[in-house]
């Protein structure tokens, strides 16, 4: 991983003079290692849904300040938590540097497109950082935290939870002890999720709870539809990025992970014609990653809702999987999901014997998280590794969108491809007073 962390942050580095990033600016706060057995001084930003759920995973540390533009789950799981201060606009805490010191950290489990805003001003306040996936709504503002949390020494995490699991772990010893032999192609496909829609929802009164102006956020102001929240918003582009934006960071990890992958040289997507305002119910976009050390050049091929490898997986015996991480080797294959994996063809099964473990076993996603802020070390999925994943996911929707069946080239360096409309998607404008 050194490698890939090494070229990547190199990349970054260069990409400041090539392409006006988000500003990183840094109100400069340096953390010192501390006990972990002292709990972490929390803001939750986002308490329902997934936030609920990374609330739940770090309710025994010290949970500050409560966030969310929902009024209604705010008064609920403020209760759990009655000595904490409830906030709807992150901007009010994350922006005073007063507040911000009686904080070691921020963890943002809202929406895509409000993942940067909140996670940036933290970084910039000094503040370590653990952010759901996909790390951000736009390829350069996953380059702008990836700086920022550098030039700071923040300690951060990606929320791709299922890193974390035994069989990841056994995967990745598996490809990399030449359980297929040399893997040269990877096909990652998610069939089993359809994130997708034809029309925007039909506008209608937003709940009476709900800050509507604040859960749009950085977004061009739009009335409030039905279909937008609390779950649907991951099938528009203002707000998602479709069944892609939502699944590929937790498949495609595996293949970053396994071949330590950072940066493709070159991608192109196909799929649904690409609908203004809507994700596609399927695409596939395929990667070429360069050769590297003892690597041989990659091609991956990502394929997601409708979008089935069907060739590659009924050759193999493989139909009834429906998400999949698929390594193929010049020995065989080796095929995963989130909780178990199989080798093949049955000959090459027999004569594989899987070495022992080696990646030590996790004490939890979050977990990591919390202690590595403590003494000051890494995580398994910081933001020099999230943020090379996540460029890579997002590219597959700006491709659709913007040359859909055309091969673009990808100059990670400097953040663009050599297609003017494709670098028009690599950023969002954000709206005035989101803007950070």
């Amino acid at each position: 991983m050194a490698s890939t962390r090494r070229s990547f942050l190199a990349a970054s580095a260069a990409a400041a003079g090539s392409l006006v990033l988000p500003s990183c600016a840094a109100t400069r706060r340096v953390q010192l290692p501390r006990d972990p057995a002292q709990p972490m001084r929390l803001m939750v930003v986002g308490v329902g849904g997934r936030g609920g759920d990374n609330l739940n995973a770090v309710a025994k540390q010290d949970i500050r300040v409560l966030c969310d533009v929902d009024r209604g789950r705010l008064r609920d799981v403020a209760k759990r938590f009655p000595g904490a201060r409830t906030v709807l606009d992150f901007r009010e805490i994350l922006r005073d540097p007063v507040a911000c010191r009686d904080l070691d950290g921020v963890v943002v489990s809202t929406p895509d497109h409000t993942h940067f805003a909140p996670a940036m001003l933290a970084l910039r306040q000094g503040l370590d950082v653990y952010c759901e996936k996909p790390l951000t709504h736009t390829v350069t503002q996953a380059r702008a935290l990836l700086r920022t949390a550098e030039a700071n020494g923040c300690i951060t995490q990606m929320g791709i939870q299922i890193h974390a699991n035994e069989n990841y772990h056994r995967v990745v010893e598996a490809v990399r002890a030449g359980a297929v032999g040399t893997v040269r192609e990877v096909v990652v496909f998610v069939n089993g999720t359809d994130w997708s829609a034809t029309e925007l929802p039909k506008p209608s009164a937003a709940p009476a709870d709900l800050d509507w102006d604040l859960w749009l956020g950085p977004a061009a102001e739009r009335p409030y539809a039905e279909g937008f929240h609390p779950a649907g918003w991951r099938r528009y582009w203002a707000f998602g990025g479709g069944t892609t934006a939502d699944m590929a960071c937790h498949f495609v990890d595996l293949a970053f992970w396994a071949l330590e992958l950072d940066a493709p040289t070159s991608l192109a997507a196909d799929g649904d014609a690409p609908h203004p305002d809507c994700a596609p119910r399927g695409m596939r976009c395929e990667y070429a990653f360069p050769a590297r050390g003892d690597r041989p050049a990659v091609t991956l091929r990502w394929h997601a809702g409708s979008d089935r490898p069907a060739e590659a997986l009924a050759s193999r015996g493989l139909q009834e999987w429906r998400n999949g991480v698929l390594f193929v080797g010049d020995q065989g294959w080796l095929i995963s999901d989130y909780n178990k994996h199989r080798v093949g063809p049955d000959a090459r099964a027999a004569e594989w014997k899987a070495p022992p473990p080696s990646l030590a076993k996790s004490i939890g996603h979050h977990e990591e998280w919390v202690r590595a802020c403590a003494l000051r070390s890494t995580t398994s999925t910081p933001f020099a590794y999230a943020a090379p994943l996540t460029e890579t996911v997002l590219l597959a929707n700006v491709a659709l969108r913007a040359a859909r069946g055309k091969k673009l080239s990808w100059d990670a360096a400097a953040l663009r491809t050599d297609d003017a409309a494709a670098n028009a998607l690599l950023a969002a404008p954000a709206r005035a007073g989101f803007d950070v």
